[in-house]
């Protein structure tokens, strides 16, 4: 008998095509729309098993001291996996969405206490990604844990103890060079061109005729809250009050690195940081177009009913899109972007070492 693999055996077919009991089936009521619920299901988790594959990766990326550049592009090819999967993801709700409420009524209660609310791998997505507990929005006063299998709680925690990639690549940030060296001091020359920046905006301000009084006092009195916000990301004391506070997570030393990254992008050696900084926005984004999509569907399919799990349906997964964004003060470092023609000028040496280069001892033409 030939041990070569076949199709079937290889993908081990027998195992997966046998997975769809439905509970309709089994009570000697069949109810047709009930397998196209379990086989959508089914395939979230095949998908989030693929997600939880790439991120264990990029963490090992991570979690060398020096990572090279080519394991940048790596890690950002990565990503972009994992962001390509969250649109299918997303896309599959519209599959749900030709059974009709009625139809999924037919076996709904069927699933309870069982819920989307107790999926082990999307908890681990969220956490390794880098989803606090503290951050979390409890359901029913109670810890998501509360919902999970014992074996599942003690997985999940493990990936809570390890640290994750918000964690890894805010620790990569902070190793940036460039932002203070001899040659250029990145704080001082930036907080200089905002100066110019937003002083010439008051000006073009002051010398509008069409503005009356009132409205270039309300103007310019928004102006001063934008230095104030600007001052904010470079006075230390400042920063550390809104990570005490809670309205920022991400470090001061991190955050000016991606500002930097972001910045000055066109750069040849900041463009792979810049594609991870940006695909790590995505798939923050797209996590939260997955809440919403789904809570869109609840509400559909249920209207203001109590979820199968218990949970309170729409509200809750609703609730999640903003408490549970992970990514959130990269996206919001446009608020600190400045025009290009603004940008203070890196002096030539820096340029170089920001560029790509080669040295070709063996020039004959020298």
């Amino acid at each position: 008998m030939s041990k070569k693999p076949t199709y079937s055996k290889y993908l081990q077919l027998d195992k997966i095509l046998d997975a769809q009991n439905s509970l309709s089936n089994l009570a000697g009521k069949s109810i047709h729309d009930e397998m196209l619920f379990i086989i959508i299901h089914q395939i979230y988790e095949l998908w989030f098993k693929q997600i939880i594959y790439e991120i264990d990766s990029i963490i090992n990326y991570f979690s060398n001291e020096s990572i090279k550049e080519m394991n940048i592009n790596t890690i950002v090819s990565r990503l972009n996996r994992i962001n390509d999967i969250q649109k299918i993801a997303v896309s599959q709700i519209d599959i749900l969405k030709s059974m009709t409420p009625m139809d999924f009524l037919e076996f709904r209660d069927l699933l309870n206490p069982a819920s989307g609310f107790q999926s082990l791998q999307f908890r681990i997505i969220e956490v390794s990604l880098g989803l606090k507990g503290s951050n979390r929005l409890k359901f029913s006063k109670q810890s998501y844990k509360d919902f999970l299998q014992k074996k599942d709680v003690e997985l999940v925690e493990k990936y809570e103890n390890n640290r994750s990639i918000f964690d890894l690549v805010e620790e990569w940030l902070e190793r940036t060079p460039f932002l203070e060296s001899e040659e250029f001091n990145f704080w001082e020359s930036y907080k200089d061109a905002i100066r110019q920046m937003l002083d010439q905006d008051i000006k073009i301000i002051n010398d509008n005729n069409n503005l009356n009084h009132e409205s270039k006092k309300e103007q310019i009195e928004n102006y001063k809250k934008i230095y104030q916000n600007y001052n904010s990301l470079f006075d230390k004391v400042e920063y550390n009050k809104l990570i005490k506070n809670g309205s920022k997570r991400l470090s001061q030393k991190a955050s000016l690195a991606a500002l930097f990254i972001m910045l000055y992008r066109d750069e040849p050696i900041l463009q792979s940081p810049f594609k991870l900084l940006t695909k790590l926005i995505d798939i923050d984004q797209s996590l939260n177009a997955w809440r919403y999509s789904h809570a869109l569907l609840a509400q559909r399919m249920i209207g203001t009913k109590i979820g199968s799990g218990g949970s309170s349906g729409a509200k809750y997964l609703t609730k999640t899109l903003e408490k549970h964004s992970i990514f959130d003060e990269y996206a919001n470092l446009s608020t600190y972007l400045i025009p290009k023609s603004n940008l203070p000028k890196l002096p030539d040496i820096l340029k170089n070492k920001l560029g790509y280069y080669f040295i070709n001892k063996g020039n004959n033409n020298e």
